[in-house]
Formats: C-alpha cells, sequence, structure tokens
C-alpha cells in the first residue's frame, strides 16, 4: 500500500486533502470512464495502492508483449485479434454493459495501466515507438470489437477532438448518389476483405443504404483520399463511410499519443524523489518481454512424470530446444556443470519431477557408465538437487528459470550445454536441430533465422513452436469454432512444454470420444 504517513515534497499530489479528492473525483468519473475506448487524454487523479499500481501496469505489459510477439511473426489483424481475445478476457476485460461496479473498476484498471506505462515508455525514443505501434493496434482491436452504435457514440463523446460528425438518415438520402459515385470502389475492397466478394453495384448502393453511416470532416483530414477522388467533398467538408473511419480514427490516436509521451518525458523528472514509484518503474522498462510464467504444477500433466519417463520420446518431443540440449548431452556424457544442472534441474522440478524421483534420475545418469560411483554421487550432488526443492540450506523454493534468467547468464564454455541454443548455437547447427524438429519449409527456416540474427529468441521459439504444433492447434481451433487455443508468446521454457502437452492431451480426448 501507499504508505500511511505521507510526506509533503514538491511534486508529489498529497492525498491528506480528502474533501478536494472526492470533489474532483465526482466530477471526473463519468468523463473518463463513460466509453470502454479512450484517448486517454485526461490523467486520472484518484488514490490507488502501489500493489494495483505494480499488477495493473503488468497486466496489460502481458497484452503488449503479445501484440509486439505476434507482429514478429508477421501475423495477420485477424490473428492477432483471435490470440488476444483470451488475453484481453483473462488480463484487461472491458465490458459493454452489466453490474455498474464492475464496469467502472474494470475501465479504471484500463485508464491507469494505460498511464503507468506512458512512465516506463517515454524514456527513449525506441521505447516510445515499441509503446505506440502496441498501444495502436490493441486501440483499434477494441475498436473494431464495438459495435456500430457503440463506435457512434464513441465518436460523438470524442467530436470535441476529432471535429467530426454523423450526418442524418436524411441528408444520407439525400446525397447517397453523389456518395455512391465517390466510394463505391474503395467500398467495394473493402466488403471484400471481409469476405463478401463479386458484389455488384447495386449490391453495394444497397449496402450502403442499409448498413452505413457517414461521418462529415474536414477535407484537410483526408487529404489522401481526396486526391484519388475517393471520398466525396462539399462545403470544404469530406463524407467518409463508417466502414472506413477506423484508419482515421487510429492515425489520430496515434498522433496524440505521440505528442502526449513527449511531455510525459519532460515532467519524468519530477518523479526522480519518489523512492515509491521509481523502483517499480524501473523494473517495468527494463523487463519488457521477460514476466515470468507461472509454473504451478498441473497434476494432470505431471502424473506420469517420473526418472524414466522423462528420457522417453513421448515426454522428450514436447521439451524446447533449450532442455533437450541440455538432456541429451547429459545421457551422452553422464555429467553436467553447475549452470547446467541449475537450468535441467528446476525445469524438470516445473514439468512436475518429484524431488525423490529427480534424485534416481540424475544418480543413475551420472553413475550409468562407471566414471562415478553412487557415494560420490550421494556426496557431491545430491545435496545440490535437494537444494533445488528447497529441502536444503536456506530451504528457498526456486523456480524453473525463465528465458530472461537464461539469457542473462554467459555463454556455454567448453564442455558446457546450458544457455539458449537460439542464441549460441552456429547457423549450420541450429538449422540442424530444426530440420531434425521437423521444419523442413525453407521459408519457415529463413524467417526464424531473420528472428534470431535480429536477437529475438523468444520470438524464433514461439514460431518453432507454432510450426512444429500446426497440426494440433488447427485440431484444436475446429474444437472451438475455428478458434485457436491460447497461444502466448513463449518466454518460458516450462510455458513450452506445457503448451505442447496440453495440445497432446485435446487430442487424444477428441480420438478416444471418436472411438466411444
Amino acid at each position: 500500500m501507499f504508505r500511511q504517513v505521507k510526506r509533503k515534497t514538491t511534486g508529489r499530489r498529497n492525498f491528506e486533502d480528502k474533501k478536494s479528492s472526492l470533489a474532483t473525483a465526482e466530477f471526473t468519473l463519468p468523463k473518463l470512464y463513460s466509453s470502454r475506448l479512450s484517448f486517454y487524454d485526461l490523467p486520472p487523479n484518484q488514490e490507488i495502492t502501489l500493489e494495483e499500481f505494480e499488477k495493473w501496469a503488468i497486466d496489460r505489459l502481458k497484452i503488449l508483449i503479445e501484440i509486439e510477439s505476434c507482429v514478429a511473426r508477421s501475423s495477420s489483424q485477424k490473428d492477432v485479434e483471435l490470440a488476444l481475445k483470451p488475453l484481453l478476457l483473462k488480463y484487461m476485460p472491458l465490458s459493454p454493459h452489466g453490474d455498474e461496479k464492475t464496469v467502472m473498476q474494470e475501465r479504471m484498471k484500463d485508464y491507469y495501466s494505460h498511464f503507468i506505462l506512458r512512465l516506463v515508455f517515454c524514456r527513449t525514443e525506441e521505447l516510445r515507438k515499441k509503446f505506440i505501434k502496441n498501444e495502436t493496434i490493441l486501440f483499434r482491436i477494441r475498436y473494431n470489437s464495438m459495435q456500430p452504435k457503440e463506435q457512434q457514440e464513441f465518436i460523438e463523446l470524442n467530436s470535441y477532438k476529432l471535429s467530426w460528425s454523423y450526418i442524418s438518415r436524411e441528408e444520407k438520402t439525400e446525397l447517397i448518389d453523389k456518395l455512391f459515385a465517390a466510394s463505391c470502389s474503395m467500398l467495394k475492397q473493402h466488403y471484400a476483405s471481409d469476405g463478401e466478394t463479386n458484389l455488384t453495384n447495386d449490391q453495394v448502393k444497397q449496402l450502403m443504404i442499409n448498413k452505413e453511416n457517414f461521418i462529415k470532416l474536414p477535407f484537410e483530414k483526408l487529404c489522401q483520399l481526396v486526391s484519388s477522388r475517393s471520398v466525396y467533398l462539399q462545403g470544404g467538408y469530406a463524407y467518409l463511410p463508417t466502414s472506413l473511419q477506423s484508419n482515421l480514427l487510429v492515425a489520430e490516436f496515434q498522433e496524440n499519443l505521440n505528442d502526449i509521451l513527449i511531455k510525459t518525458f519532460q515532467a519524468i523528472p519530477r518523479l526522480e524523489e519518489d523512492d515509491r514509484l521509481l523502483p517499480l518503474l524501473n523494473h517495468l522498462s527494463r523487463n519488457f518481454s521477460n514476466f515470468q510464467y507461472e509454473t504451478d504444477i498441473n497434476s494432470e500433466l505431471a502424473s506420469d512424470i517420473n526418472a524414466l519417463s522423462i528420457t522417453s520420446k513421448q515426454i522428450m518431443a514436447h521439451y524446447p530446444l533449450c532442455a533437450t540440449h541440455l538432456q541429451r548431452n547429459l545421457m551422452a556424457t553422464s555429467h553436467l556443470k553447475y549452470l547446467g544442472r541449475q537450468q535441467l534441474g528446476i525445469f524438470l522440478k516445473g514439468i512436475g519431477l518429484n524431488v525423490d524421483e529427480a534424485v534416481k534420475f540424475w544418480a543413475q545418469q551420472f553413475t550409468k557408465n562407471g566414471n562415478m560411483t553412487q557415494e560420490t554421487f550421494n556426496k557431491n550432488y545430491k545435496y545440490n538437487i535437494r537444494h533445488q526443492y528447497g529441502l536444503e540450506g536456506a530451504r528457498i523454493n526456486y523456480r524453473p528459470w525463465d528465458c530472461a534468467t537464461i539469457l542473462s547468464k554467459p555463454k556455454p564454455g567448453p564442455k558446457e550445454y546450458h544457455g539458449c541454443p537460439y542464441r549460441d548455437y552456429s547457423e549450420p547447427q541450429l538449422r540442424s536441430s530444426l530440420e531434425e524438429m521437423g521444419i523442413k519449409n525453407q521459408q519457415d527456416m529463413n524467417s526464424i533465422m531473420d528472428n534470431v540474427n535480429n536477437h529475438d529468441y523468444t520470438i524464433a521459439c514461439t514460431k518453432v513452436f507454432e510450426l512444429t504444433h500446426q497440426k494440433e492447434i488447427m485440431s484444436a481451433a475446429k474444437g472451438q469454432g475455428n478458434h485457436p487455443p491460447q497461444l502466448e508468446h513463449i518466454n518460458h521454457p516450462n510455458l513450452y512444454f506445457d503448451r505442447s502437452r496440453q495440445l497432446e492431451r485435446s487430442e487424444l480426448k477428441k480420438d478416444d470420444a471418436k472411438e466411444d
């Protein structure tokens, strides 16, 4: 929580003036949260806890990370929307209707999280560009998910900023022939992209009459469309079909956010004295794509995990490349150095290998070639394994390393096998390993290598997962009404393993259902 006794300092808003704060809240709440979509042009002014400050920012950051990953994988707009849908419901739901308190809480979280991340991403030009790109995509997706009536309400709510206005039904009827002559070809292309192909001009006109509304705005806002004669002009105003207004709206949002981020950066020095917020902001800015997967062991997925099964092809088929590399070399050489033992040991712990089975597995691997006795193993290595499970020493329950932790470790030296193969393998070695995993298409291979060369190692790993699980993903999509399962950006080896096994279990259940 924010500290109970607050210092009165320059640049920090003091919350002791409860009467003033509440009066402001009563004035601004309806304005800020009257729509579930926002330009975020009015700063929020209510008191929140430090826990809310951090959690809300991290939840929004998870959404932006997934957008970043989808864009890097060249996903289509529709694929991005489908990938984000379950994440938005989980982390940032925005209900159009419902209980007033719930709706207000959801919109408040959305609003605050955006402003918190402004403080994180305003600090450099690179961070600003990244934030603007991902927030703009999020804005577009949310706008496209709204019903036409809700879109119109949003436009009218922000008419002071946009200089837009909807024309009346009477005006549209009066101008329909001119509107059709100007915008027919452009609308035909738009409808075709939505699946309505081979429409005749008469069908397009009927859609304009029955489905389309038009906004009227100063012609200089649509210079490109005016120059291509794609919109009707009259009295200095251009008439744009509402089906095509999202691009214009997104451009307004983008331009507005860019200006505000620069102003936010100029105001950052006022926070330098705040010992509560700066550590959180610095942590968030350094860890854009590195928030750890919550590795709570799934008892159903872990039921068959033991010292023998983890060396089988059936289980290792679900390993990411880093874990495969470690375990294969352990089995081949009967030894791993310290960082390798740590990385593989807590990965195996994360997939459900209990401490007794772990001791059995490591003892078997270290002693099988006769170079080490069981007594030597117990003396030199058993303590280390039990320590990983929090049963020795300081009794810390170590969590499996995420990709960021793995990449932060030193690169492997001679006879060391820890690390990330996407970073540490030579190109021929990586290509050979990917072919072994089933990636034969040269275009797919080159796309992965481009990510590796750009140091986007987790994006490369995510692509590999999608390519090697294509059949299962498509099958799961059919079972969900052609909506794919939740496929988050892979930033943790255990996330890779769990996703792979979940897809396999889903396939087995379908097969069992068919037999019944």
